[in-house]
């Protein structure tokens, strides 16, 4: 499976299924608790904001979780983590079987994070932006005492700009890197991500967080690229000007998260090191996984709290995560 074109600049298909789940079931899926199963893989950074927006909300019970294994093929994401192979609820091996149950056709990506109608089988959606705004604004009824505001009426425009900004030249410009197929495209990728990389040091050398003095979406979608920097992006994706542990602000703002409940105990970091290096083997094509970064770093104190701030803004911290949703012993240094 090839993700570098030579010759070519890469463009991600953002071709999702825009489908939304809704209090008023206006699209034809209302929410519902139970019904639906959010299929992510641990690996994944898209899907990683979901994992982490559902905890920081209380959505555990409401919206049950599927993880997928961290490796994959053309075909799709598999459930190799499960008993036999296949997912219990759902009863696939295969992503795909939930895309093609939807659509017989389909010939876009079969990607995670996915929300999967569990009575018909199908999924819903996969538009992993929109995801996220709908557990913090369709999903209340079910959220948690004290859950809380991570997109707040006041701060939204706010936290739009930013995670416009932090998409294009952070989330995305790792990949467009990572995936370049020529030398001009990864240098304009990579500069476009370190000059934004520098930005977002200086705004945060003065705020505990990107928007407002609460943990918002924004802070969520900047983490899960920040938290695979020194394991792959550094690396594997040639974004090496500096690893993150080299960037004092980020860095500290990156710990700050992490050891914050809700965030770094949803990490896995073998997950991810296995995802990047054994998926892409036109980059890696030795399969080899590095031993390295020591995770333990991520627990070095931080002294974010001297910025002020409250983490959870009127609301309260989620508590420990459920064992059947812990992420294994070995692969993160909370657990």
């Amino acid at each position: 499976m090839s993700y570098v074109s030579r010759g070519k600049q890469y463009t991600r298909d953002s071709r999702y299924i825009t489908t939304r789940i809704t209090a008023a079931g206006s699209d034809g899926y209302r929410v519902e608790p139970g019904r639906y199963r959010l299929v992510v893989s641990r690996a994944c950074p898209w899907a990683s904001r979901a994992v982490i927006v559902r905890r920081l909300l209380g959505l555990e019970e409401a919206l049950p979780m599927a993880v997928a294994g961290p490796v994959h093929d053309e075909r799709s994401w598999t459930f190799d983590l499960d008993p036999g192979g296949r997912d219990p609820v759902l009863g696939i091996e295969r992503l795909r079987d939930a895309y093609l149950a939807r659509d017989p056709g389909y010939d876009r990506g079969i990607t995670v994070p996915a929300v999967v109608d569990v009575p018909s089988g199908k999924v819903v959606t996969n538009d992993f932006p929109r995801i996220t705004l709908d557990m913090s604004l369709e999903w209340t009824a079910y959220q948690r005492p004290r859950a809380p505001e991570l997109y707040p009426p006041a701060l939204r425009a706010h936290i739009d700009e930013v995670n416009d900004v932090v998409y294009r030249d952070v989330n995305n410009a790792v990949y467009e890197a990572g995936f370049a197929g020529t030398q001009d495209a990864y240098e304009e990728a990579h500069a476009r991500l370190f000059d934004r990389l520098d930005r977002l040091s200086a705004l945060l050398e003065r705020s505990r967080y990107l928007v407002g003095d609460t943990i918002t979406e924004a802070d969520v979608r900047l983490f899960t690229t920040l938290v695979r920097f020194d394991a792959v992006y550094h690396g594997h994706f040639k974004c090496n000007r500096q690893k993150l542990s080299e960037m004092p602000v980020l860095w500290a703002y990156a710990r700050d998260l992490f050891q914050t409940p809700g965030f770094g105990d949803t990490v896995d970091f073998d997950d991810i090191k296995r995802h990047y290096h054994l998926v892409h083997d036109d980059i890696n094509p030795t399969g080899i996984v590095p031993a390295g970064p020591d995770p333990a770093v991520w627990l070095i104190p931080h002294r974010r709290a001297d910025l002020g701030g409250r983490p959870f803004g009127d609301g309260t911290a989620p508590g420990p995560v459920a064992p059947a949703e812990a992420v294994p012993a070995g692969h993160n240094p909370m657990v």
